[in-house]
């Protein structure tokens, strides 16, 4: 969609913000609010005084704030980050600050909230909207300017507290402030909308997909053939013909990984897989960002992967994500995999594709969960347990069999999939750019219609 443009401009003289509105006014961010505001003012509270308590994880990255956490004020007083209603709170950290994790801050309990060490809290003076000053730190050039003027080693840096005071942006009248927040507000709502549809369709898909692995491994593809009770609750009726049998008698070889040490360019450099490689929609590894680690001789030569091995995740997980998972190393460059995951090869009876489906079937009922032996943390996964739990097994050519038809029916499944989540990032992207040319007056939308104005007119 286009929207009009200001009708007289000028040049600002900043390269990034190019041509502004005539009447807007440019200002460093330290003139238009106060940066990171002392807690003095709540010496005369009382103790007691319940307030809103907001951890990193509690902001979003679309501007939403969860304030379902409460603490008494003497015990967040020292060591947190003070705000109050009207404040803006921003992600200092990455890669918080450049998913763009902040928030406008309403509704808090009593007025006030405190909350990670890990924010910048602007406090607007009198003639700048919260709103208005919200979007400015969401737009594209704060954040990626911000970015890379981050300072301190990696993982830990962070957006310093002069960018912020010094960030120069032009500013609109007041009204016309929160003229461009409701237009923001509006059209972001309408994105937001457009892209939880986009995603509950995602989820969907992968629902589906999973319910049509889980039946082929289980179930096979004749409706036709003969079904008897398997014995194991996870199974139910299974094929008359199949074998019920524990994971461990389809076994060749389980062997742990590796992780090494820092590579030095020589021979014993080699790509270790991690768990972070696992991708978990399509069973395999992603080949994206790839780590090189430096593995001794004795251990990289017993250790280095075949196509075809199974990976198992023995640590990690989480309580969404349990440990437990299974990819298919489906490559053949040279590589190990990780200390936290096991290399798992197969006796020539088994398909290693079939059985891949097979673990991701008896992952999806979680079946895993009962071999966990740690369930706080990082959780550790008694693989000798795992394997001692029971499994289908058709004859070879009926594996392969449901591996064709699986491998079709999916990869249709994972295009949709793959569609729709590019559509999702389009979405993203023109958000960012909608607040982006709104907030430096790239559009005019004075006179834009917005929803009850619209349906008035």
């Amino acid at each position: 969609m286009s929207y009009p443009r200001y009708p007289t401009m000028r040049n600002s003289g900043v390269e990034w913000l190019g041509e502004v509105p005539h009447e807007w006014q440019q200002r460093r961010m330290r003139f238009v609010c106060e940066i990171n505001p002392s807690k003095a003012e709540l010496s005369l509270l009382p103790e007691d005084t319940t307030v809103s308590f907001v951890a990193m994880e509690k902001v979003g990255t679309d501007g939403q704030l969860l304030l379902d956490t409460t603490r008494l004020l003497e015990s967040v007083l020292q060591g947190f980050t003070y705000f109050k209603d009207g404040d803006v709170i921003v992600a200092k950290i990455t890669p918080c600050f450049e998913n763009g994790k902040g928030a406008f801050c309403n509704e808090l309990v009593n007025g006030i909230g405190f909350g990670s060490t890990e924010f910048h809290v602007l406090r607007p003076y009198r003639d700048y909207a919260p709103q208005f000053i919200y979007y400015v730190t969401y737009s594209y050039p704060f954040r990626s300017i911000g970015a890379a003027l981050m300072q301190g080693s990696a993982g830990q840096k962070r957006v310093p507290d002069e960018f912020v005071k010094d960030f120069t942006i032009a500013w609109p009248p007041l009204a016309e402030q929160r003229r461009v927040a409701a237009f923001l507000d509006a059209k972001t709502v309408e994105l937001d909308t457009l892209v939880a549809l986009k995603e509950r369709q995602v989820a969907l898909l992968l629902l589906q997909r999973q319910a049509l692995i889980s039946h082929a491994v289980t179930k096979g593809l004749d409706p036709n053939a003969p079904m008897a009770d398997s014995g194991v609750e996870w199974l139910g009726k299974a094929p008359a013909h199949w074998n019920v049998q524990r994971f461990k008698t389809v076994l060749s070889l389980v062997k742990n990984g590796v992780w090494g040490e820092e590579p030095n360019g020589d021979q014993h450099d080699i790509i270790c897989i991690r768990v972070a490689d696992f991708d978990r929609t399509s069973l395999s590894i992603r080949i994206d960002s790839l780590t090189l680690r430096n593995v001794r001789p004795e251990d990289k030569n017993r250790r280095v992967l075949k196509r075809g091995d199974l990976l198992l995740e023995k640590s990690g997980g989480g309580e969404l994500q349990p440990v437990g998972f299974v990819v298919k190393f489906d490559q053949d460059f040279p590589a190990v995999c990780s200390n936290f995951v096991a290399r798992v090869r197969l006796k020539p009876a088994a398909d290693s594709d079939y059985f891949n489906y097979v673990y991701f079937a008896a992952y999806s009922v979680k079946l895993n969960l009962r071999s966990i032996k740690q369930t706080t943390g990082i959780q550790n996964l008694d693989a000798e347990a795992y394997f001692d739990e029971f499994a289908p097994l058709p004859p070879l050519a009926e594996q392969r069999a449901i591996v064709a038809y699986l491998d079709q029916e999916t990869s249709q499944i994972d295009t949709l999939v793959a569609t729709i989540r590019t559509q999702i990032e389009r979405l993203r992207v023109y958000r960012q750019a909608l607040i982006s040319a709104a907030v430096t007056g790239k559009i005019d939308v004075r006179e834009i219609k917005l929803g009850a104005e619209a349906e008035e007119s």
